[in-house]
């Protein structure tokens, strides 16, 4: 009976006061349109930079540009649906530049995370000395844009100027083109390595130094020894790390787009449809065909999206990630 009495008051206050709900619910009600307020204008630029590009291009795939009059008489967009697509899954080329691209990641992928892997253990064991020095001439390569790293490495591939060549030939190796159909793929590879390996170590690193040294320190006290931690302890930890750059690796190689075309000038090996990316760009600024282009990338962009749900899959079960979270 005293709990109605007490109750009775203070739900007539609210009444009378006209707000319908306790102060602590409309407290947490403007804490969350707070949090809206602030999420808004990032939510915004956030579609428009990544929705909206998607969806034209998605859009534009579905029209085709058709001129009359000899091309005297102006053009008008004509829905064609998916016919751009078909005109992608039925080309050879697609299927070639896809295919160069896995044969490409298969290699350079694994070779750049694995020397990832050692420059960050090897950063963070006892024995490194110097560690910002060499940190920052890990990540310096990162740094140059992938433009004048092709030019660059470029002139150490060009035929009759690479000291490469010279080297091999006073070795008495004979000549080696580097830019051949045999070595273009690895010279490609060595650029993407060189510019991704640092990179991918400072991600690793990072892991490493979230590492508790209480860990590390029983390890040594059960008499474990610097590479016993290292692949025991110290690896599985920064498994999620280690996905992570491989996620970004497997994603930067479907979008291999500026060394080719920059080495283009230098090889014979690399045509306008080397890769699925030179093929849409070959198509909207070569042909002036921007639905072809439009479907190439959508195209691509579903493979990218396929493969990289793939690889998460394949690790989180490797390593028992999805266990563990089931378990959280």
């Amino acid at each position: 009976m005293t709990a109605t009495l007490d109750s009775a008051p203070r739900t007539r206050g609210y009444e009378a006061r006209g707000k319908g709900r306790p102060p602590r619910l409309r407290q947490d009600r403007r804490r969350l349109l707070a949090a809206y307020g602030f999420l808004a204008p990032f939510a915004l630029v956030f579609a428009g930079l990544f929705f909206y590009p998607i969806g034209y291009a998605v859009y534009t795939s579905l029209f085709q540009q058709e001129f009359s009059g000899l091309g005297f008489g102006g053009s008008e967009l004509k829905f064609v649906g998916l016919n751009s697509y078909v005109a992608v899954f039925t080309t050879p080329e697609f299927y070639q530049g896809v295919l160069r691209l896995f044969a490409y990641g298969i290699v350079a992928v694994p070779l750049m995370l694995g020397l990832a892997i050692t420059l960050a253990l090897l950063l963070d064991s006892r024995l490194a000395v110097m560690k910002r020095l060499f940190r920052a001439v890990y990540i310096l390569p990162y740094t140059v844009p992938g433009v004048i790293a092709a030019l660059l490495w470029g002139f150490l591939y060009q035929p009759g100027l690479s000291p490469i060549d010279s080297a091999t030939r006073a070795m008495g190796f004979g000549e080696v083109n580097l830019v051949g159909t045999d070595l273009i793929l690895p010279a490609i590879g060595n650029i993407m390595i060189w510019a991704g390996a640092g990179f991918n170590m400072l991600i690793i690193y990072a892991a490493l130094q979230a590492i508790p040294a209480s860990v590390v320190e029983a390890a040594r006290v059960d008499g474990a020894g610097e590479i016993a931690i290292a692949l025991r302890i110290k690896l599985p930890i920064v498994l999620p790390a280690v996905v992570m750059t491989g996620l970004f690796s497997i994603i930067g190689t479907l979008q291999l787009f500026n060394e080719p075309i920059i080495l283009a000038d230098i090889s014979n090996a690399i045509s306008s449809d080397f890769t699925p990316n030179m093929m849409a760009y070959d198509a909207a600024y070569g042909n002036n065909d921007q639905p072809l282009a439009a479907a190439i990338s959508v195209s691509l962009a579903l493979i990218t999206f396929v493969l990289s749900f793939l690889f998460l899959r394949l690790t989180a079960r490797a390593s028992g990630l999805s266990d563990r979270q089931e378990a959280s």
